[in-house]
């Protein structure tokens, strides 16, 4: 008989804690602990069912997923927090098994588990094999463009935009983190190997869910002579054989059926494409995927999967 694992998911109310909650709706494979509505608060409640589980999701804001993982005193306990709390800590596995057979011995056999961000996610994709190829050098000046349906910004936000009579300011996109202080800055630095965080554009636009990631490299200013199709080639090679990430052929005739790469083609699914197009002079990289999937609830799953030892396309579109 299969085994049952026991999961908890602290924060189920939110958007990320709810997508899981969903994904295991058809799984036999999985126990999930329900908190009672007027304790979902309660500290002792949930250190209960936190030791009780074989798996806890952390669906929080920062402070209170470090609070929650601070309950843990039970070493059976995985934890898979998908805050920004943990994701620079080296104690904790960063949750993107395809950059590296390390990253995913790390996720296969580490009780902390800390999921990418979305939009770090989008770079980290791109940044990651740059650096770590030779192409790209690690104080390269990286500028990074970004759009987003609104589902990323919150429950809030996510009223705001379906509300009548809302704000003619939100049936365009907008423009924010003007301060270069965005919250995902600090990983996208650390995992990709830069030296120094990039500069960092991200737009919130009105459709509910999916996101383009997009990196331009001026090619006088990389560690080696490279084309388009050297790049193109080195990130083939990077993701071959990969479940949820796949790259698109070199841009030309026939790759889109129109000269667009829009953002939300790839919803609900945990499926991440990656464009390389431009011309050898100036080489633009884009990611594109799901800010709910791959960004966020998918890959939570995916390090679920790979931390219980099985195939890690399991629930997963």
């Amino acid at each position: 008989m299969a085994k049952t694992f026991k999961v908890f998911i602290d924060g189920k109310e939110g958007t990320t804690g709810l997508k899981i909650y969903e994904r295991f709706a058809k799984r036999s494979d999985i126990e999930i602990f329900q908190i009672d509505e007027d304790k979902r608060k309660n500290p002792e409640e949930k250190k209960k069912l936190i030791d009780a589980s074989d798996f806890t999701f952390l669906c929080l804001p920062d402070a209170a997923a470090i609070e929650s993982a601070a309950l843990c005193t039970n070493s059976h306990t995985t934890i898979i927090d998908a805050s920004t709390a943990h994701r620079t800590n080296p104690e904790w596995a960063y949750g993107f098994p395809e950059l590296s057979a390390d990253f995913r011995k790390k996720i296969e056999t580490s009780k902390r588990i800390a999921v990418p961000g979305c939009y770090a996610s989008g770079f980290i994709a791109l940044g990651y094999p740059l650096v770590h190829s030779g192409i790209m050098p690690a104080d390269y000046p990286v500028v990074i463009h970004a759009v987003s349906g609104y589902s990323g910004a919150g429950k809030k936000a996510i009223a705001q935009y379906e509300a009548e009579g809302r704000n003619p300011e939100l049936d365009s996109p907008r423009l924010y983190a003007l301060t270069q202080a965005h919250k995902h800055l600090p990983e996208m630095k650390i995992i990709a190997g830069l030296e120094y965080e990039p500069i960092f554009n991200p737009y919130v636009c009105d459709y509910f869910q999916g996101m383009t990631v997009t990196v331009g490299l001026h090619s006088r200013l990389l560690s080696k002579k490279c084309t388009m199709k050297d790049v193109h080639e080195m990130i083939c090679a990077h993701y071959e054989g990969s479940n949820f990430v796949r790259v698109a052929p070199l841009m030309g005739e026939g790759v889109l059926g129109e000269p667009f790469i829009p953002a939300n083609t790839l919803a609900n699914t945990n499926m991440m494409e990656i464009f390389v197009y431009g011309n050898d002079d100036r080489i633009m990289l884009t990611s594109r995927f799901d800010n709910l999937g791959k960004g966020a609830s998918g890959a939570a799953v995916q390090c679920l999967n790979i931390a219980m030892g099985i195939d890690e396309t399991v629930s997963l579109v």
